[in-house]
């Protein structure tokens, strides 16, 4: 049996009321509210892999491509 309801002061309201025999287990499910803007999460793995055309080093030298060298040319030299 599935029966759905809203959270209201932090209690479940059922649609419509029932009344469940005592002691009866029940499993909550959440469904994400309609009006809920993306998580970053979501919108990070919508927008992985498309940048196709990066230099094959760019994980290694992306202060490099991202800031035009300007970060390597003030900061201390790698051995």
């Amino acid at each position: 049996m599935t029966i759905e309801g809203t959270v209201t002061n932090g209690t479940i309201v059922l649609d419509p009321p029932q009344v469940l025999p005592e002691g009866s287990r029940v499993e909550v499910v959440l469904k994400p509210a309609a009006d809920q803007p993306k998580t970053l999460r979501e919108v990070l793995l919508e927008n992985a892999g498309c940048m196709t055309d990066l230099p094959a080093d760019f994980a290694a030298q992306h202060d490099h491509y991202t800031f035009d060298g300007w970060v390597c040319r003030f900061s201390e030299p790698r051995p």
